[in-house]
């Protein structure tokens, strides 16, 4: 298994986990696949003794936990955000069952780092921390009882992802370094300032608009060129003066 490739470049994050027996319990799903980085979102009860028991065994991967405040935090450095979620989301970006969204984030691991997110056991993950996330995953459960223990959901992806990484596909040829999580936000804080300096955006009327440009950024997976390459012009715009260019009189 090729080891030396990715298994350091994969993060489980659990965000706002409410019950500490299933954070002992992913810590377990983790060590048993070879994996080993787990984040914490303003998780309720951490450290608790529950949490230990559930490791059994896996107390490392507890001990080495890193627990943030917000997902952005625990999401820093990251080039491709995997929210797994159990029901579809309105503008949300196209979906991918596990099985092949293993493949996707084995491919990306080549290229950077990768988190698998996961959210409070009852409920999931906001519209908000979904937004910040590139790729929806849902895990083909029965429709009739598609309640999935946050542990057991953690187990079945790493599971689908250890297999993938088994027989790993091609790096993605003819691109760039992928942006990561943090630059984008960076370019979307920069958006939403000059449109709103512009008056195309209006923060007390916001509408749709910064949801759907997430989603269409999520959707093409910008690199760092890309993103420097936007907000070269947004700077262009809203400092003409730096680029040669007479402001108004």
């Amino acid at each position: 298994m090729p080891e030396v490739l990715s298994l350091n470049r994969f993060r489980v994050v659990l965000s706002r986990p409410g019950i500490p027996g299933n954070i002992g319990a992913a810590a377990r799903a983790l060590k048993t696949m070879g994996f080993s980085r787990l984040y914490l979102v303003n998780p309720k009860h951490y450290p608790h003794p529950e949490a230990e028991s559930r490791a059994s065994g896996a107390t490392d991967v507890l001990a080495s936990a890193v627990v943030c405040e917000t997902l952005e935090e625990a999401l820093a450095g990251v080039s491709l955000a995997a929210a797994f979620t159990a029901r579809r989301r309105e503008l949300a970006l196209p979906m991918q069952w596990s099985r092949e969204a293993a493949g996707t984030l084995a491919a990306s691991a080549m290229q950077g780092e990768v988190a698998l997110v996961f959210g409070n056991e009852t409920y999931g993950l906001s519209n908000e921390e979904l937004a910040l996330c590139h790729l929806p995953v849902m895990i083909p459960a029965n429709p009739d009882y598609s309640s999935l223990n946050l542990g057991a959901a953690v187990q079945v992806m790493c599971y689908e992802l250890r297999m993938a990484l088994l027989t790993p596909g091609e790096a993605p040829s003819g691109e760039g370094a992928l942006a990561t999580v943090d630059e984008v936000e960076q370019l979307m804080t920069h958006i939403e300032q000059a449109t709103t300096e512009s008056g195309f955006y209006n923060p007390d009327n916001p509408k749709r608009l910064m949801r759907r440009l997430r989603r269409m950024f999520g959707r093409i997976r910008l690199e760092k060129d890309e993103v420097n390459i936007l907000r070269g012009m947004l700077n262009s715009f809203q400092f003409p003066e730096r680029f040669g260019k007479k402001g108004k009189s």
